[in-house]
């Protein structure tokens, strides 16, 4: 639950061979966040944990034989776990420099997002002109750089899911919007007959039939997340066991007749745990050529004090983000209307839970 995050002190960490320290300005926040709070991913770490997997800031110090970085460099990072800090330490093969017009708050919404819809476009389903592709959350942080990645396309047309309330907002980058809680399948086929040539689904359970049933032959599905498995503030087996359960079961033999492809995709897993760093590398190369060309621009939705994470969880949660939430270290957190909800303990305390401590509180946060 929310109540069980804490602002602590721990010991700085130095950098190992190989590993960079680096002074933290901005953290990326993600859905898998909530995931990690969950307990809803496979072998969760054990707590405490810091979480957080991607960050800015300053180089300030260097490992052995770490080459290619300078202390003062602005770089952007991907961390295994325990990137929501001040300082990280991570190593060099994980690390990026900032262009010199990005923001550190940009940097942070960058990586994740970036890579992820990248791979999923170019690398898995081989995106190419005058195809389509229908994309869930199109007003989250990877549902924006989809969006913008097909843009740099000719003719793609990019079928895209959101809350009603994000349409006007995102309206100009997706080519056809629907209300994410109508049935999209009947609106897609009214427009495209035949279905769509990728979809990328991040949601999971009765979804995955649905997008298979809309693939074209030789069509692309691929899950990269299950966010449909949270469904409250704490890990709900019910909703856990339900959203399997509506899974469609995958017959290869009936995709081996519909000329159909079903993928799956993890950053984090093939960064850290298949050891693909230099293929994302080459992507990463590739995705700040078309930034510093002004093809793509990572979208913050807020900034948020350390102290706010809290708040800015359910704002993802709730589905209130247009584009990506970040942490901003050196900022202070926003006065409450009532006490500030989140608690600041040394490393080793511990905090009685208080019930209903975010009732009737409201805090706003800086809106980018």
């Amino acid at each position: 639950g929310l109540n069980k995050l804490r602002v602590s002190k721990k010991v700085m960490p130095e950098p190992q061979e190989g590993e960079l320290k680096i002074r933290v300005k901005a953290c990326g926040l993600n859905f898998i966040d909530l995931m990690v709070r969950q307990g809803n991913i496979d072998n969760p770490p054990k707590t405490p944990l810091v979480p957080g997997f991607e960050c800015s800031g300053i180089v300030e110090a260097l490992g052995d034989s770490v080459k290619g970085f300078e202390i003062g460099d602005r770089v952007m990072a991907f961390v295994n776990y325990s990137a929501w800090a001040e300082v990280v330490c991570t190593p060099a093969e994980f690390v990026y420099k900032i262009p010199d017009d990005m923001t550190f708050s940009e940097a942070a919404a960058f990586p994740m997002n970036f890579v992820t819809a990248y791979m999923m476009l170019f690398e898995v389903a081989n995106l190419r002109e005058g195809m389509s592709v229908l994309v869930h959350s199109a007003g989250g942080g990877v549902g924006q750089a989809v969006a913008q990645l097909c843009s740099t396309i000719p003719n793609v047309t990019v079928f895209g899911t959101a809350s009603s309330f994000k349409h006007e907002a995102i309206k100009d980058s997706v080519t056809h919007l629907f209300d994410r809680n109508a049935d999209y399948v009947q609106e897609v086929k009214r427009i495209s007959t035949d279905g769509v040539d990728i979809v990328l689904d991040c949601l999971c359970g009765e979804n995955t039939g649905k997008g298979l049933s809309l693939l074209k032959p030789l069509g692309t599905y691929i899950l990269y997340g299950s966010s449909n498995m949270v469904t409250g503030e704490t890990k709900s087996f019910f909703s856990f066991a339900k959203s399997w359960w509506q899974v469609e079961k995958v017959n290869p033999i009936k995709l081996y007749e519909e000329n159909k492809v079903i993928a799956g995709f993890s950053l984090l897993n093939l960064l850290f745990k298949q050891n693909r760093s230099g293929v994302v590398k080459v992507v990463m190369d590739k995705l700040l050529n078309l930034y510093n060309n002004k093809k793509i621009k990572p979208v913050v939705d807020s900034l948020w004090a350390l102290e706010e994470v809290k708040e800015a969880m359910q704002r993802i949660h709730d589905r209130g983000n247009i584009g990506k939430l970040i942490l901003d270290v050196e900022k202070a957190p926003t006065p409450l209307m009532a006490n500030d909800s989140t608690e600041t303990s040394e490393a080793g305390e511990e905090e009685e839970d208080h019930e209903g401590d975010n009732e009737n509180k409201e805090r706003m946060p800086f809106i980018q």
